[in-house]
């Protein structure tokens, strides 16, 4: 699945897999060494991560019901967790630097394809 900021008329990954369960949601990204570019992971019905016991730096989205940005998070190293944003209804994981590259803000909207 594709990830595209409709605002700024910018793809943000080309690959973009889906964890809806709860055993996927929490293994996540452990494991993995990297996300490779345009690679994404998208956590449904969550509104907070963490990056405990992960090996390399991510972006997060937190997108609402209507697929606009509530939050975001830059470069977040392991061992951290990030605020839980109320309003979010998934969450977009990212390989670091995506979100400054294409210049998304909290407001955009994305476009799933």
């Amino acid at each position: 699945m594709r990830i595209i900021n409709k605002a700024k008329n910018r793809g943000l990954a080309e690959q973009a897999e889906v964890a809806k369960t709860l055993f996927k949601k929490a293994k996540g990204l452990l494991g993995r060494n990297m996300l490779q570019e345009k690679e994404a992971m998208i956590l449904e019905a969550c509104n907070s991560v963490h990056t405990f016991f992960m090996r390399f730096p991510i972006d997060i989205l937190f997108v609402g019901r209507n697929n606009r940005i509530v939050g975001m998070a830059h470069n977040v190293k392991p061992w951290h967790l990030t605020p839980i944003y109320w309003k979010a209804a998934f969450v977009i994981e990212l390989p670091a630097g995506v979100i400054k590259d294409s210049g998304t803000e909290i407001g955009d909207e994305l476009v799933f394809d």
